[in-house]
């Protein structure tokens, strides 16, 4: 089982953006782009902030190209929490 998964990354939009700011996260999301649910390059960035705060992470300073979906981030995200760990 993944530790960080599409409903992470949902949680921690919806908790940045603020009620009623964001996008569109309701429904199968996870291979949409961030851009297409109407998020811009800082709320992922924000997301980026926010993982390594929680997981005690570093992202890389490309982080956010290898991000475009919310499935891809957690994907990515996994794997470098899975890394940390080694």
């Amino acid at each position: 089982m993944s530790e960080f998964d599409v409903a992470a990354v949902k949680e921690i939009m919806r908790a940045s953006a603020g009620a009623g700011d964001g996008g569109e996260l309701d429904g199968d999301i996870a291979d949409v782009e961030f851009t297409d649910l109407g998020y811009d390059s800082l709320a992922v960035l924000e997301l980026c902030n926010q993982v390594e705060r929680r997981y005690g992470i570093t992202l890389p300073d490309d982080a956010m190209a290898e991000m475009p979906t919310p499935a891809r981030a957690a994907e990515y995200i996994n794997l470098l929490i899975e890394k940390a760990r080694i």
